[in-house]
Formats: C-alpha cells, structure tokens, sequence
C-alpha cells in the first residue's frame, strides 16, 4: 500500500503529481475519474488521497500520519465519512446509489468533509448512472467522489464531463520488479513474475500459489535433463510434466516459462547486461552457454514459440511436447 506520495510518484508520476498539487493548493475537485489497467493501485490511491484530506496530523501539508485515529479507520475502512461502493453481484444497482445519495444529504458525522469512492464505476446499470448524475451536477463543497474503472470507454459522457480524469500507466518492468521487491517478493522470484504479468495483484498472487512454484521447479529440471539426452526428457514429461501442467492455460505458462530460460541464456551469449529472468542460475547459465551458439539459441526459442501456437491451434499437447523435446535437443525449429 502506497503510505506517501513520494512512493506513489516513483511508478505514478503522472497521477501523483495531478492529486498531490491539488492538496497542496487546496483545489480538491468534486469528482476524480481514476482509469488505468488492473492492479496499478487505485484503490490504494484512493485510500491515500482520503487519508490526505482526513489526517489529522498531516506531514508536509500532503502526507497522512497512518497513525491518528482517521488515518487508522480510514485503512480499516471504518470512518463513518468514508465510503466504498462496489458491484453487487455483476453490477452496481440503482439501489446501491440511492442509498449512497441519502449518505450525499447527510452532514458529516466528525466534520463537514465525506468522500466517496465507487470501483468499477463502469459496472453501474444505465438507471445507476443517471442517479449518480445529481451528485455530480449539484456537488456538495464538502464532498468528494473517486470513481475507479479499467474500462474507460464505458463511462457514460454525461458522468466523464463532470470528472477530472486521472490516468494511471502500465508499470515499466523495472518498475514492477521495484515494487515486488518492496512487497516482500524475492529478488530471485521478481524478476519472472515482472516478465509474465504488468499486474502487481496477479504476481503477488502467482508468488503465493503453490502449483506456480512447482512448476517452476519442474521447468528447470526439464531443461537440465535435455542436457543428459532424450530419453531422460522423456521421462522427466511422463514423470513431473504431464501430470502437472493438465490443462491448456497452464500447459501456455509453463512453455513461457521454458522461453524465459533460453532467453537468459542468448542475453548471456551476446553480452547483453540485463537483469536475468532466473538470476540463480546464472553462474549454471553461463557454463552452458559455452557450448551453443546465437543461431542455435534463437533456434530453440523459436521452437518454442511455434510450440505454442500450435498449443492455441489444438495440437494434441502430448505429441505437443514430445515433438519440442526433440527439436530442443537438436536446436532446430519446427517444420
């Protein structure tokens, strides 16, 4: 969670700046419109921007305390002047905005100030987004509403005009892998989770999950056995593979994650200094990288990649990765 908005500024320095300069000059708008991609932390943001306005010992004129009683409520999402609204079911109703303007009327219970945040404001029903048009049309000084979407495009104009559009980007990849490491993900996990999603919620998620650990372990061990022969990869698929990576999607991970290998070993073989995708292994990396060459390399990751097209074109996935096997052990690609 975002504590200051230094932190935020470092991945967001757009949204950051737009918010933090409102604050500071005490030029709140009625109505923020926060739209971005999934997992860049909107939520969290909106969660700040309410501790900013109700700390009530705020550092800097722009940092809440987090240790007053507002800031500690407003994490616990308890102050009775802060509100989140989300879908009921698959849609946010007519009723769930009604019962909201009826908190609209209301005076604050500890001050003058209320602020509201409604997520996946796109999900409203058409008879819910013309119930939420008064508010906006006739805002209280007081009060301020955050609307967070994914989906923009399906806001509908009439509540769009009457917000001020905050716009969060996609994390760089070094700025994602910045931002696992300071949630506790390893150095040696981070770098694979910022190549397979732009999702910090998604990696979190993957660096928990059990299955997703195992098959890490059991793509490494593929890749070693291709180094002993055939007929030990074979073995290493009826084994582990098989019986791990059952359905399509996860049998897609796993090749991504055999694609990764190769490609640390071809940025090893052309010198390239960037951050390795399995950085643990890069002293064995760099020993086997002695007896192959770009072209091979490439060969094999190309391979792959055929391998998974093929994966999305119904190929049955046995013979599938059977046949990849076989074109990785003599470094050509599919024919």
């Amino acid at each position: 969670m975002f504590s200051t908005w230094d932190e935020l500024e470092k991945v967001q320095p757009l949204a950051a700046k737009t918010l933090k300069n409102s604050l500071l000059k005490n030029r709140v708008a009625h109505a923020y419109l926060f739209e971005g991609e999934s997992g860049l932390g909107k939520k969290e943001v909106s969660l700040l921007f309410a501790k900013s306005l109700f700390c009530l010992e705020i550092i800097d004129g722009k940092n809440p305390c987090e240790q007053c009683s507002n800031c500690r409520r407003i994490n616990s999402l308890s102050h009775p002047d802060v509100h989140f609204l989300e879908p009921d079911g698959q849609s946010i109703k007519k009723e769930q905005i009604k019962a909201l303007q009826q908190e609209f009327s209301k005076s604050g219970v500890e001050s003058k100030k209320k602020l509201y945040t409604i997520v996946h404001a796109n999900k409203m029903t058409v008879n819910a987004a013309n119930s939420l048009l008064k508010f906006l049309e006739e805002p209280n000084a007081q009060t301020t509403a955050i609307l967070i979407t994914e989906q923009i495009q399906q806001i509908i104009p009439t509540i769009l005009s009457r917000c001020q559009v905050v716009s969060f980007k996609p994390y760089s990849f070094n700025e994602l892998q910045e931002k696992l490491i300071l949630d506790g993900i390893s150095p040696t996990q981070a770098p694979l989770l910022a190549n397979l999603t732009n999702d910090p919620l998604e990696a979190n998620r993957l660096n928990n999950d059990d299955w997703f650990a195992q098959a890490r372990k059991i793509v490494l061990k593929l890749y070693e056995v291709l180094g002993k022969g055939s007929l030990f990869a074979m073995v290493e698929l009826q084994e582990d593979w098989y019986n791990h990576f059952k359905e399509k999607n996860q049998l897609d991970l796993g090749l991504d994650l055999l694609l990764f290998i190769y490609k640390d070993l071809l940025s090893i073989q052309i010198g390239k200094n960037i951050q390795l995708i399995y950085p643990e292994r890069k002293a064995q990396f760099e020993r086997d990288v002695i007896h192959l060459s770009p072209v091979i390399l490439a060969n094999k990751m190309a391979a792959i990649l055929e391998a998974k097209r093929k994966l999305h074109g119904n190929m049955n996935p046995q013979l599938l990765m059977e046949q990849l096997v076989l074109k990785l052990q003599g470094g050509s690609t599919f024919v």
